[in-house]
């Protein structure tokens, strides 16, 4: 499967680029709103060197930073200097090998922390972040990238840090999680909460069903949900210098519902069919029920069984689903209705409506008949009953990031804005930032700005505003 993708990024835009960037001035398409102004930050793997057989989850992170000012557009990027960006940078060479291993002939004074910021940048109580789930949060300077150091909230909490983390749009409040609280490949959880300001106001722990590779989690009103899906950790399969992560679907699917307020003594486990998910697009409380929207794989996608052996392709492809709780105590099992087939990814809605109902979401779909992960080639709007609003597909071979959305005003409605994108350009292999109308996909891009190379496929970001 590796070799897989490593020889995907030949024919895709999974491959790195080679350099760091300024472009003051750029060629716009189109007229940009005068409403945005502000910076559409994101985040991917970008290796420094190339190692290989290496995870694609596992290279150094890239900030790509579009800001808008005016109906005007430039572009920065840079590579998140972590210790190991900067000890491999200062040898000239690969002195990692993914997931914080280093390679067997590493130096012995090479430094241990292999942390990568590779997959998300949001904006919270003041500081910009650049997220991985292995490690600490990373303090970025806006503006120029630079990375400023680890935020541990003067030390008010340790170990992994979600890169999903979910601020509360009424309070103000962050709300995170952590999985291998207790050491590499452990069931451990941490979670916490940061209030508006930047201060810590909770960090605790409990124990999941087995070790697993948690990549979001699902916060309402009143409750948090922790998924425990069978991408299962396991430090036996790591020391026999096996992949420690891997799809046991014999484990089954477990989700951990606790109040937000309460312990981690009074959660529930509720248990459905094996399945995976990366991103969860929103959820909310209908009396004594939880909903949550996700995009649900059957079978994981870019991990192996065990035994090395592949998962199907057929069901390595996330689609629109929607998983119901019952809290009245009637069942443990929690339901799994898809919503449409379209295979598609990144979900997002209007951050305003973030745990609470919501009638907007669009989502990164792509082709069914190419690889998962580069095959994102359009974008899907839908209500908040699962129905599609609208469906917008980019030519042939190009493809499309997480579309981001930002609301016209402080008051506007919601969904009542503009989504960002980056689409890559297949036949001219570069990249532009895509504008669209949120409520109207499928008119296709008001706006383009245009770059003169291409940013390479990754993962999530987030706009900033200006002050």
């Amino acid at each position: 499967m590796l070799d897989q993708v490593t020889s995907t990024a030949a024919r895709t835009n999974l491959a790195p680029i080679p350099f760091e960037a300024d472009a003051p001035f750029l060629k716009i398409t189109g007229e940009l709103p005068r409403e945005l102004n502000g910076t559409l930050y994101r985040n991917g793997p970008n290796p420094q060197f190339d190692v290989p057989g290496a995870h694609w989850f596992v290279g150094d992170g890239m900030l790509h930073a579009f800001h808008l000012e005016n109906g005007r557009a430039s572009y920065r990027n840079r590579w998140v200097r972590t210790p190991k960006w900067q000890a491999e940078h200062d040898a000239g060479r690969a002195l990692f090998g993914g997931f914080g291993r280093k390679l067997p002939d590493a130096p012995e004074t090479t430094v241990t922390d292999g942390c990568v910021a590779n997959t998300n940048i949001i904006f919270h109580g003041g500081k910009l972040l650049a997220l991985v789930e292995s490690h600490l949060p990373t303090e970025i300077e806006p503006g120029t990238l630079n990375r400023l150091g680890y935020c541990d909230y003067k030390g008010a909490i340790s170990g992994p840090f979600t890169a999903h983390p979910k601020i509360d749009p009424v309070t103000g409040e962050l709300v995170f999680f952590g999985y291998n609280a207790a050491g590499p490949l452990t069931p451990a959880l941490s979670y916490g909460a940061i209030d508006a300001s930047g201060v810590v106001t909770r960090f605790e722990r409990l124990e999941a069903p087995y070790a697993s590779m948690v990549h979001d989690f699902i916060v309402t009103e009143n409750h948090l949900l922790f998924p425990i899906l069978p991408i299962t950790g396991s430090m036996q399969r790591a020391m026999r210098g096996q992949a420690p992560y891997a799809w046991e679907p014999e484990k089954g699917a477990y989700v951990g519902v606790m109040k937000r307020r309460g312990s981690s003594k009074d959660i529930v486990w509720f248990r459905a069919e094996s399945c995976y998910v990366f991103h969860v697009m929103n959820a909310w409380e209908e009396g004594n029920r939880i909903i949550a929207d996700v995009m649900q794989f059957e079978e994981a996608p870019l991990f192996n069984h065990p035994d090395g052996s592949p998962t199907d392709p057929k069901k390595n492809r996330a689609r629109y689903c929607r998983w119901t709780f019952d809290l009245a105590g009637n069942t443990d099992r929690f339901t799994q209705t898809y919503l449409d087939d379209l295979t598609g990814e990144f979900p997002r809605v209007d951050d305003r409506r973030a745990g609470m109902s919501s009638n907007h979401g669009w989502y990164a779909c792509a082709n069914p008949d190419l690889p998962m992960f580069g095959a994102l080639s359009g974008i899907v709007h839908v209500d908040g009953k699962g129905k599609r609003l609208g469906h917008y597909l980019l030519p042939a071979g190009d493809t499309i990031s997480e579309p981001v959305f930002v609301e016209r005003g402080r008051d506007a409605a919601e969904g009542d804005g503009w989504l960002l994108a980056v689409v890559w350009r297949a036949r001219e292999n570069r990249s532009d930032l895509a504008v669209f109308n949120a409520t109207d996909v499928e008119a296709g891009p008001t706006a383009l700005v245009h770059l003169g190379h291409r940013v390479p496929d990754g993962f999530h970001g987030n706009w900033v505003g200006a002050e």
